[in-house]
């Protein structure tokens, strides 16, 4: 807790090892040049120690992972809110690469990587492996670095990490959202012990509804729940050009969130014109019933 009353997040480097301390160096710098609700805020750091520290917010509601595929009875994450959960990330994405100083190629994600804050707002965290590049740039070359499960194939293959690449790993955590699967398990078939060839398997054969999670059949929209579907299978592709943008991925998410609010205000404003017009006295069967009361009145 700091002098404040603030209570933030404690991050030691390990220095055993060179690369680490490149990273943790690498996150600072990172984490300073950016702003954004959905990204974890540094609040500063403590580099002439014996242990480096990084200092940020605290978010005390854990990480994506643990709600998804540990047991938790007493909050289980609802469609609604995994859906803001996939919206929040896909625009801290597109945050990284079209508004922050320079664009930025996370690296990462995973649902281990994003924290919930004590009101569930999802926020991208840990960018130790993270690229700055320039406006011109399309890609960085590197040594494969990231989490199995989530590496975008086209990278394994050449090297090279593109904006694209970060679209295939949050493809991956989509598809946990809608699964409650882990991107990686020995339980599934061989050829899906990978989630993501399980998912694009399964939507293939029409089996999508046979692989939701239990509360994303009960709860979700069937038409919302299979267009987040479709986006995650086009976030998945192998051909990374032909994934969409996280331009595209914001648009849509946003989207169906806002045909869900307006439905849902549409309901509240008939239930609440129902209560008014009963309390009056009057009965009627249908939305419809009451607008023929009107026109025959005038």
């Amino acid at each position: 807790m700091l002098s404040d009353g603030r209570i933030v997040a404690i991050k030691k480097c390990n220095t055993v090892y060179k690369g680490n301390l490149d990273q943790f160096i690498n996150e600072i710098v990172i984490l300073s040049q950016i702003i954004h609700r959905n990204v974890v805020k540094l609040i500063g750091c403590c580099l002439e120690m014996e242990i480096p520290l990084l200092v940020s917010e605290f978010n005390p509601n854990g990480t994506l992972f643990q709600y998804l595929h540990e047991e938790n009875e007493d909050f289980p994450l609802t469609w609604d809110m995994r859906l803001k959960i996939a919206t929040e990330i896909a625009g801290a994405l597109f945050y990284l690469y079209s508004a922050a100083a320079s664009p930025i190629y996370h690296r990462d994600i995973k649902s281990t990587n994003i924290l919930l804050d004590k009101k569930y707002k999802a926020k991208v965290a840990d960018f130790g492996t993270s690229k700055s590049i320039t406006i011109d740039q399309t890609h960085v070359t590197t040594l494969v670095q990231g989490t199995f499960g989530y590496l975008d194939p086209e990278y394994f293959q050449t090297s090279q990490f593109t904006e694209k690449s970060d679209v295939y790993s949050f493809g991956v955590v989509l598809v946990e959202l809608l699964t409650g699967e882990k991107p990686v398990s020995s339980t599934r078939l061989e050829e899906g012990r990978s989630l993501s060839a399980y998912f694009i398997l399964s939507m293939k054969e029409n089996h999508l509804f046979d692989i939701l999670d239990d509360r994303v059949k009960k709860e979700g929209v069937k038409e919302e729940v299979i267009i987040v579907a479709n986006l995650a299978k086009r976030c998945l592709h192998l051909n990374g050009k032909k994934r969409p943008t996280m331009r595209e991925v914001v648009t849509e998410l946003q989207g169906i969130r806002k045909t869900s609010d307006d439905q849902q205000n549409y309901e509240e404003l008939q239930y609440a014109r129902r209560e008014e017009i009963e309390a009056s006295g009057v009965s009627f069967t249908s939305t419809q019933s009451c607008f023929e009361i009107d026109s025959s009145s005038s």
